[in-house]
């Protein structure tokens, strides 16, 4: 982390008279980007660039607008890129159960499993999942670290098939009562359904090195086909902070600004 925040301390226009000196050291071999479309009533915004050089990747994920407290403390938003599926976004056709917001079991078989836990430091493999404490908090965060890639990721990248998810619905937005908002998460029963589902997602593209992501939301295109519960298997592992509470968390409408 360390190294990171020294990375990211470089000025701008050092980095620049590198590269025009031509050190290709300072090159990536690819880069990809996304802007992030909203899902279930979310009204926040996102977007991320990953720079990939050899199996590091440099992850910039700036995210605005979103839920911001959770149990009388900063909403914790968790977000990874998901791959091995069809590299798509979930529309809210994929709502099977019709109870007004789309789960990530439901949205699994589009996206695919965890690959990769964009964390805030620390690990980020999929058993990092559900951990809070890692997570973004509050509405408006970024996430700037330099992170060693896995060959399943790197290969979604590579595809085109890496989906970055940023999960936890604002109750205020999300167009569901309380109810089902704080009815049991398919992924932990100790969490409520709206605080793990999708909030923000967008298909990772390969792009101009450096480039921030331009246009509208990538949300992709959901096609019904097959189903699958990897998604719900990966994020699951990752209950570090649901096992250690020791109960059950309930998010109130009135705690949360929209």
């Amino acid at each position: 982390m360390k190294n990171t925040m020294r990375l990211l301390a470089v000025p701008t226009l050092a980095l620049g008279a590198l590269a025009l000196s031509g050190g290709s050291a300072m090159a990536a071999d690819a880069s990809y980007s996304s802007t992030l479309g909203q899902l279930n009533g979310t009204t926040g915004t996102g977007t991320i660039t990953v720079d990939v050089t050899g199996d590091t990747a440099m992850v910039n994920l700036q995210v605005s607008g979103l839920a911001e407290t959770f149990m009388d403390g900063p909403y914790p938003h968790v977000q990874h890129v998901h791959g091995g599926a069809l590299g798509q976004c979930p529309t809210p056709a994929k709502d099977a159960n019709s109870d007004g917001i789309v789960s990530v079991t439901e949205a699994a078989d589009l996206y695919g499993a965890i690959q990769t836990t964009l964390t805030t430091s620390g690990a980020t493999t999929p058993a990092e999942g559900l951990n809070l404490e890692l997570g973004g908090q509050g509405g408006t965060y970024s996430v700037q670290r330099e992170i060693t890639l896995d060959a399943a990721t790197k290969a979604s990248l590579e595809s085109g098939t890496a989906v970055v998810v940023v999960h936890g619905l604002d109750p205020a937005t999300a167009g569901v009562s309380e109810e089902v908002f704080n009815s049991p998460s398919d992924l932990n029963p100790d969490l409520p359904l709206g605080a793990t589902s999708p909030a923000l997602c967008g298909t990772l593209t390969a792009t101009q090195m450096g480039a921030m992501p331009e246009g509208g939301a990538d949300t992709g295109v959901a096609q019904e086909t097959g189903s699958t519960n990897a998604g719900m298997i990966a994020l699951g592992g990752g209950l570090v902070l649901a096992a250690a509470a020791g109960g059950t968390y309930m998010v109130r409408r009135t705690a949360t600004k929209a």
